[in-house]
């Protein structure tokens, strides 16, 4: 029955033989490189498609955490808030106190609108005294509360836990007559400092709108699915206001979840999907988020077919290709391939020799290009490392020059014999403050406020130093304050402002520094209103911030706009522009500064 299949073999192989080189390279080839190729990319997908699972499932398993945190956090903020009432006397002294009056009401009125107001997300806030009397403080929103509803349950949860907090899981209160809110609730029994008997309860309900702006992002993050849980399974909070209080202990989705976290995969409704769950030590709920298999993977197995495909047709064009030139090619790429094992181990020094203008030749001509290239580029960041340290040496220059101390110890000293006043002390604690500024690294960054506090404490210092001489305005927005920028790059151009604009003049100056946004950068403008420069000067100095040549009235505006392109990138630079009699104008750009704000 099978006697043809060896005959089929015979000719299979006669007609093989006869086959030219060429083509029996082509079909060896084809054969042993395309079958482990194919392998290989399933095998790929495969790895890629555990990858992708994986990833997710600790991507999740990290955000469920982080979600379960800021829970636990909330949580652990409330039972804080209904120890308070201990610590505040007037609000003690009423709980035990039989019967209400003004003062009474007053005070313990007061003490529940603060706790109602800690956090946005407080529904409302009660409190009982000894003798039953409730008291409570509504957010706007509620039209009614009606405490003597829940009262009861109050007393026993607090009889129950002594006096440690009571947490309950999400359940309905009365607003109005007829609606109702979702809150969970946080309470406390309240004993006396002094006597140790129970004077009162303080209850806190939360909106469970709060895990909404938890678990929002988790969701769109996951594409899926999250629930909380409390201790006994009843649902805590999710999506479908229908699931609320919905009793999941017994529930698949749950049976499985039996650690402090972790992940299983489980079928709801016929699909796939894996679960990441995380366990809370403090509250007892669990947050779990049941995430859709198919929508995860449904990609990687789109691509499987085509990237099978797409491999077998290259690898077929590419053999051939190679097995046709093979022999033409083998001589110089042997020899190219130990020239490159020698730059691989250090060896720059090396070069093709190309005697053709083929495709090998055009290697050879751009491998040695790159060779020339990697060396060029070597020498740049050699000379690179040597700007940035003669930037840092002229920044610790320029932190403080000599010259100034000299003449504000010699300011000192002459104040002292002369004067005998306080502005010696002024004077010398505001040199103080200035080297303690300076003296640290010029690479250090600080905040806005701090260096436009330093710019001041400098312009105080020369105030006192040059009574009548100098006025100064700073008019920088609020929400700049805290953004962080590197050391000394104001100082630098006040100083540059008062030395060669301001002090070269008779009459007073003044100068102002003001700062905008354009987007995401910060723009700054120094400006003064000294004796300014002509066309000439003003281009000479333009040049000498980036030309590399130093110019010593220059000198510390290059240096800054050195460093701050180092540290904020090309795009940041700083301009000059001035006219005689009229002053001189420095405007500073920092890209992408206000990318940190708030």
């Amino acid at each position: 029955m099978f006697s043809f299949i060896p005959h089929l073999f015979r000719k299979a192989w006669v007609f093989f033989a006869n086959l030219s080189m060429q083509k029996k390279l082509v079909i060896i080839f084809v054969f042993l490189v395309s079958l482990p190729i194919t392998y290989v990319s399933y095998s790929s997908y495969r790895a890629n498609s555990n990858s992708i699972l994986n990833n997710m499932t600790n991507s999740a398993g990290q955000m469920t955490d982080n979600a379960m945190d800021k829970v636990d956090r909330y949580i652990a903020d409330l039972k804080r808030y209904t120890i308070l009432p201990l610590y505040n006397k007037d609000v003690e002294r009423h709980l035990d106190q039989r019967g209400t009056d003004w003062d009474k009401n007053t005070s313990i009125n007061m003490f529940l609108m603060y706790l109602a107001n800690m956090k946005e997300e407080i529904a409302a806030v009660y409190m009982t005294d000894r003798f039953g009397t409730v008291f409570y403080n509504k957010k706007p929103g509620i039209n009614e509360v009606y405490p003597e509803d829940r009262f009861a349950e109050w007393e026993m949860r607090t009889q129950e836990a002594g006096v440690s907090p009571v947490l309950l899981g999400t359940h309905s209160i009365r607003i109005s007559g007829s609606e109702q809110r979702q809150v969970f609730t946080i309470m406390r029994g309240i004993q006396s400092v002094s006597t140790l008997k129970n004077i009162g309860i303080i209850v806190i309900d939360v909106d469970i709108r709060l895990f909404e702006e938890i678990i929002q992002p988790l969701n769109t993050v996951t594409h899926g699915n999250t629930f909380i849980v409390d201790e006994q399974g009843k649902v805590v909070y999710n999506h479908d206001p229908s699931m609320l209080g919905q009793d999941l202990s017994g529930s698949p989705q749950l049976r499985q979840a039996t650690d402090q976290r972790g992940h299983f995969e489980l079928e709801i409704e016929g699909k796939p999907y894996i679960s990441v769950y995380s366990v809370s030590e403090s509250t007892g709920w669990t947050t779990i988020t049941y995430i859709p298999l198919t929508e995860l993977l449904a990609p990687m197995k789109l691509s499987r077919n085509a990237l099978m495909i797409t491999t077998l047709i290259i690898i077929f064009f590419a053999l051939a290709v190679a097995i046709f030139i093979s022999y033409a090619l083998t001589k110089p790429l042997t020899r190219t391939v130990r020239l490159m094992k020698q730059v691989q181990r250090g060896n720059l020094d090396v070069q093709v020799q190309v005697k053709y203008n083929d495709e090998i030749g055009r290697l050879g001509s751009h491998f040695n290009r790159m060779i020339l290239r990697i060396q060029e580029l070597l020498q740049e960041v050699y000379e690179t490392e040597k700007s940035k340290q003669k930037a840092d040496i002229l920044a610790l220059q320029n932190q403080i020059n000599p010259h100034f101390i000299y003449n504000t110890l010699e300011s000192i000293r002459m104040l002292a014999e002369l004067n005998d006043d306080d502005r010696v002390a002024e004077l010398t604690y505001l040199l103080g403050l200035l080297l303690r500024y300076s003296i640290t690294r010029s690479d250090e960054t600080v905040t806005i406020e701090q260096e436009l506090s330093h710019v001041q404490n400098y312009l105080h210092l020369l105030q006192i130093r040059f009574p009548d001489k100098l006025e100064f305005h700073i008019s920088v927005p609020q929400n700049f304050y805290h953004l962080s920028i590197i050391k000394l790059v104001f100082q630098p151009i006040v100083e540059n402002a008062v030395f060669h604009g301001l002090e070269k003049q008779e009459k007073p100056g003044t100068i102002t520094i003001t700062a905008w946004n354009e987007g995401m950068d910060a723009i700054f403008k120094i400006r003064d209103d000294g004796i300014g420069m002509d066309e000439e000067r003003l281009a000479q100095l333009n040049r000498s911030l980036t030309d590399g040549k130093v110019d010593k009235f220059g000198i510390g505006l290059r240096n800054v706009n050195e460093r701050i392109r180092l540290h904020y990138g090309d795009s940041s630079n700083l301009t000059v522009d001035s006219k005689p009699g009229e002053g001189t104008t420095v405007t500073l750009k920092i890209a992408g500064l206000l990318r940190d704000e708030g």
